[in-house]
């Protein structure tokens, strides 16, 4: 199938970089995808062959390693992993959106130098400890605290559902924590934590539904000093991190759930000519076509919602909405290409041997990572002027 999109904002050099990402998980990624899934195993030697193919530090600068790429082509790269396997998908788009987004824009020059060339060159992983228990829409909840004992944060707490944070490659994370009261209010300041601090523990989630083959974590904090040096930021600059953060990694989630509708609607336009009822192709069917022209055209909303939001995050211009926009919709048509892909299929469709049926899971949580379809719509109306 030809992969050529034309869009205005796609350059040759877009174009170039897709398909040599395509070719890489075509490769690496797409013969053990299947196995990886049915074993729940996250695979090291996985990971560091797309640190090594330069799939974790792309927007990283490069004086630290990083590929210093635009955003709409690290977005492409989310776009054709997720394609062939959201697991592996969600290990890029964590990494370099939530892990490594962060150090790039406030870290100081020593912690970019202590941290990043490690990360971007697939040496180890960087988790975003935002979620817990009782705070994750609700980012303000955070019961994690950090409190200051002459040149050292003394943390206690946890964090739960973390991506990246609890394989063999997780070298640490990026929480957020309480440190104070100011004006009646919590003060949330983020700090820098590396995994070998005393106190630090890290525990895998187990039994998931969804990305399988990802590495879904929870941490542990009990009297874990950490010098004030590696508060990033300012204190009580964390809620300000936190959402830009968010308002970028939800430009990753769109690019998987546009990846995954991508990956979904090729296997139904793979297998329909194939199937025959009734004497011939049930892709001749009026009811089957019309489902595949649905999906293409829903295809081509989603991406160009999301390379436009891409567009204006790289201008430098507000791109918040657009990026609620972009996850809202993009997961809201992975969701529905997914069902109709794996309708097309049939019984087919549900056996764990084919790909389809992963798809069909994976699609589940990207309704709920990094803001639910719920949250957003909220944050839409609060850009569109409803208070």
């Amino acid at each position: 199938m030809d992969f050529t999109y034309y869009n205005p904002l796609i350059t040759e050099k877009h174009e170039t970089f897709r398909r040599e990402v395509r070719a890489f998980t075509e490769r690496e990624i797409k013969p053990v995808a299947g196995d990886l899934d049915n074993t729940a195993s996250f695979s090291v030697d996985l990971t560091r062959k797309m640190g090594k193919a330069g799939l974790l530090g792309m927007t990283a600068p490069k004086e630290y390693g990083g590929s210093q790429l635009d955003t709409l082509s690290y977005i492409i790269a989310v776009e054709e992993v997720a394609r062939i396997d959201g697991s592996q998908a969600a290990t890029v788009a964590a990494h370099n959106s939530l892990g490594i987004g962060p150090i790039v824009k406030y870290g100081t020059e020593e912690q970019k130098k202590r941290l990043l060339p490690d990360l971007v060159n697939g040496q180890g992983l960087w988790a975003f400890g935002l979620t817990e228990p009782n705070a994750g829409s609700d980012a303000n909840n955070t019961e994690t605290t950090a409190v200051k004992e002459g040149n050292q944060w003394v943390i206690n707490g946890g964090k739960i559902f973390i991506t990246n944070s609890a394989s063999p490659m997780g070298f640490g994370a990026t929480l957020q924590v309480v440190t104070g009261e100011k004006e009646g209010r919590k003060e949330l300041t983020v700090i820098l934590v590396d995994r070998n601090t005393p106190g630090y523990r890290a525990e895998p989630i187990t039994n998931k539904m969804v990305w399988r083959a990802a590495d879904t974590g929870r941490l542990f904090f009990e009297n874990m000093k950490v010098p004030v040096e590696n508060t990033l930021g300012e204190i009580g600059q964390g809620p300000h991190i936190m959402l830009e953060t968010l308002d970028s990694g939800r430009l990753s989630i769109a690019a998987m759930g546009l990846g995954l509708a991508q990956g979904a609607y090729e296997m139904a336009m793979d297998y329909a000519p194939k199937r025959v009822q009734f004497g011939r192709a049930i892709s001749k069917n009026q009811a089957v076509s019309f489902k595949l022209a649905d999906m293409a055209m829903k295809i081509e909303l989603a991406r160009n919602l999301l390379y436009k939001a891409c567009w204006q995050k790289d201008q430098k211009l507000p791109f918040g909405k657009e990026a609620a926009m972009a996850k809202l919709y993009c997961s809201e048509i992975a969701k529905e290409v997914a069902d109709e892909a794996l309708q097309i299929h049939g019984a087919y469709g549900v056996v764990r041997d084919s790909p389809i049926e992963r798809f069909y899971r994976d699609q589940r949580i990207l309704q709920i990572g990094e803001g639910t379809s719920e949250i957003l719509r909220l944050v839409i109306a609060r850009h569109i002027g409803i208070k």
